[in-house]
This record gives structure tokens, C-alpha cells and sequence, in this order.
């Protein structure tokens, strides 16, 4: 009977890799078409892998807890022929209409007949002086990032020195701790060398596939010029109408609306500069930061401007709770073009978070204190809770006086909590 292999799936956009966590099925077990049988992690949320046709499971060639790229080969199902037809296997399952290769990577075919292009080469290399090295598709989970990005550290990297980063699976950004004594500040091979053994002699844990995320996209955000500007916002009079409202909406939940509506007003303060132009949102996509282990995922609501506070008060708690359990859909992992981040439910009053690489925006809500605030109506101070706002953002695309009559605007929206 035909035998035909079983695929890591494309997990989403951008996603090239991901780690197996569960396996739920053994050699020999009887499988319908769509049955999960893998539980896999990607920087995101955890998914799973499907089988493309009913058959028998014949062998399982992944391993737990190890890393795969898009493509890989993880076990093979023994299968009907017509099963394997319509599965669009064919010859036998020995191919498939849209072929991949079991490394994830596109073959490279080469001309031998073509003239090699010599200009400027050193040295040429005979096709018998070559050797190849032997791949495995199972890699190290820190090895490798689901988006690719230009590291910053080391600005010369040797030959010598990539081929011992690469035995060790660390990138150019791992060095930038590093100082050199070479020639204008380089690193040379000795520094890093030492650097290693330094490193041994400390406490180690592995980090896990979401941590890496999480620096990875840290550092391209830092990239960009960021600044952070912070007003007061008084919270009294959304904390009585949460308690006089029967849907019970979370205090992000206002602060996520009266951004949308602000940037609404004025979709530039949201949009991107790409080249010499500012590129402007087609949609108020918003997302809000939920830690999990290990890490944070933002689900995103999407068209928030267009959504009544009260309607979206189910569907953050099943956001919530799906991203607890890193069972997030495609749907909810996209990318939005802000965050709102409750950072006082840990107790602080001020905080610069970052935006993610993808957005220009990210609004912060701090603790909640009681202070005196005077009053016209009776002539004195009287107790009000109060709260910080912050708002980072890219300098590229908006200054000091933009975010905050921004900032502004949202504090205002939060004083008229029944019309969110």
C-alpha cells in the first residue's frame, strides 16, 4: 500500500518552525482524515497536526520537544491508493502535486553546463573537491526565529567566528555584550572564546520558543526611535458605571475602546511611515496584552471603532482564556495597529511599554490610587481615584505635542463611559 508522509503544516504567516509538545498517536494506530495527532508551539499560540487521509500510522520520525520547520517530515501514514490520490499524493504516495521538501528548504538547481561566473573570485572550487554536510530537520528550538531579522551586535563577523556561532546556535546580537579588542572595537575569536567560558560557569536554562519571540521583536522594535508620554486620568467615573452596568467590562476593555475611538478620528496616528509615505489603517484592529508562561501574547479585536463596549465583553474573555491555554486562533494572532496593556494589575503606577515591530502605538494603564482633587462644585479637595495613561510610540510618525493631544483624547472619551 502507498506510503505517504506526514507534513508540519504552514502555521500562519511569517511562521517558519515550530516545537512538537504532544504526540497522540503510536505506529500501528488507525487515523481518519483531519484527526489531530501532534500538538505543536509556535511563538504565538499552540496548534495542531492533522493527517491529510484515513489510513494507518507506520512510523513517527518526530521527536518531543524538538523543533521543526514548515515542511519537515514528521511520520509516515500507510494509505489506500485512491485515499492517497485524493489526498493529492500521487506515484504511488512516493509525490505530492505541490512538492516539499523534508528540510523545509527550496532545492537549488544548478547549470553544469553554464560558463561559472569567475570575476572577482578568489579561488574556484572543482564539483569533486566538494563536500556536503548531513542535515537533520530536528533543531535546537533557540536556533533560528520564526521572522527572520537583521541582528544588531558584532558590525564584522569572520568566517571562523559565524561557523563557531553556528556550532553554538547563537546570532550576531548575542555579542553585543561582548567588548572587543580587536582592531576599532572588533570582536575577534579570542574575546568571544572567552565570552563562552564565562558563560559556563553561570546557572543555565534553555529559553523557550516564545522567550526568543519575545527579545527577537524587542529588539527590532527598539530599532526605531520610541518615545513615551503620560498624563493622569480619573477613573471614578468608569468605576461606577462598571458597577452599575450588568455586563461587568474589565477596565482594558475601556481604555482599548477609547483608543479605537480616538485613533478613529485621525487614522494617521496609527498608520506606518513605509519609504515617504504615511501608510493609514484600513481597520481599528486592536490588541491587549495577556501574560502567559513564559512570555506574552496579544489577541487582537478586530474593527474595535465599529463595536459597542458592551458587545465585546464575551469575546475578550474567550480571547483571554484561549490565550491562558496557547490556543489562540489565526484569526486572533494577526496583526493589529496598537496594544493597550493593563500594567497596574501588577501594581504599577507608571511604565514605558514598547510597541511590537508591526504597530506605532501601544497605551498603558497604570494602577488606580486614591488623591485629593479639588472640587468647584464644593469648594475643597475631595477624594477621586486616579490612574496613569501612557502612550509609546514611534517619534517617526508622531511628536510630543501629537501623542499627547492623543493621550488627551482618550482621558476625555474615559470620563463618558456609557457612550463607549
Amino acid at each position: 500500500m502507498p506510503r505517504i508522509p506526514i507534513l508540519m503544516p504552514q502555521l500562519g504567516e511569517a511562521i517558519a518552525e515550530a516545537v512538537i509538545r504532544a504526540i497522540r498517536v503510536k505506529p500501528q494506530d488507525r487515523v481518519e482524515s483531519d484527526q489531530e495527532i501532534m500538538e505543536v508551539e509556535t511563538n504565538k499560540t499552540n496548534m495542531g497536526v492533522t493527517v491529510p487521509c484515513r489510513g494507518k500510522v507506520i512510523e513517527i520520525t518526530a521527536a518531543l520537544d524538538a523543533s521543526y520547520p514548515v515542511g519537515a517530515t514528521l511520520g509516515y501514514l500507510e494509505v489506500s491508493a485512491s485515499d492517497a490520490a485524493k489526498a493529492g499524493f500521487k506515484d504511488g504516495g512516493n509525490s505530492r502535486k505541490v512538492k516539499v521538501p523534508k528540510n523545509g528548504r527550496s532545492p537549488v538547481r544548478v547549470d553544469k553546463k553554464a560558463a561559472p561566473d569567475t570575476a572577482g573570485v578568489h579561488f574556484q572550487v572543482d564539483e569533486d573537491d566538494t563536500f556536503t554536510v548531513a542535515e537533520t530537520a530536528a533543531v535546537r528550538p533557540t536556533v533560528g526565529l520564526p521572522v527572520p531579522a537583521n541582528a544588531s551586535g558584532a558590525t564584522y563577523l569572520s568566517p571562523r567566528m559565524k561557523a563557531r556561532m553556528q556550532e553554538l546556535g547563537l546570532n550576531a546580537a548575542d555579542l553585543s555584550s561582548i567588548p572587543g579588542t580587536g582592531a576599532g572595537g572588533r570582536v575577534t575569536i579570542e574575546d568571544f572564546e572567552k565570552f563562552v567560558r564565562q558563560l559556563d560557569s553561570h546557572a543555565q536554562s534553555p529559553a523557550s520558543p516564545m522567550r526568543i519571540a519575545v527579545a527577537d521583536a524587542m529588539r527590532r522594535s527598539c530599532l526605531r526611535p520610541l518615545a513615551t508620554v503620560g498624563r493622569p486620568v480619573l477613573m471614578d467615573r468608569m468605576l461606577l458605571h462598571r458597577k452599575q452596568s450588568t455586563f461587568k467590562p474589565g477596565l482594558t476593555l475601556y481604555v482599548l475602546r477609547a483608543l479605537a475611538l480616538a485613533i478613529a478620528e485621525n487614522t494617521a496616528v496609527g498608520g506606518r511611515l513605509v519609504g515617504d509615505k504615511i501608510i493609514h489603517p484600513k481597520s481599528i484592529d486592536i490588541g491587549f496584552a495577556v501574560e502567559v508562561d513564559d512570555g506574552v501574547l496579544v489577541p487582537i479585536i478586530r474593527e474595535v471603532n465599529n463595536r459597542k463596549l458592551e458587545d465585546m465583553v464575551e469575546p475578550y474573555h474567550q480571547l483571554v482564556k484561549q490565550a491562558h491555554s496557547r490556543k489562540l486562533s489565526l484569526e486572533a494572532t494577526g496583526t493589529g495597529i496598537a496594544t493597550v496593556t493593563n500594567f497596574g494589575s501588577f501594581g504599577l503606577a507608571w511604565a514605558t511599554p514598547i510597541p511590537l515591530p508591526e504597530q506605532n502605538l501601544v497605551l498603558g494603564l497604570g494602577v488606580g490610587r486614591k488623591v485629593p482633587v479639588w472640587s468647584d462644585e464644593v469648594g475643597t479637595f475631595v477624594p477621586a481615584t486616579e490612574a496613569e495613561l501612557t502612550l509609546s510610540f514611534d517619534h517617526r510618525i508622531l511628536d510630543g505635542g501629537a501623542a499627547g493631544r492623543l493621550l488627551a483624547r482618550v482621558a476625555d472619551l474615559l470620563q463618558t463611559p456609557a457612550a463607549l
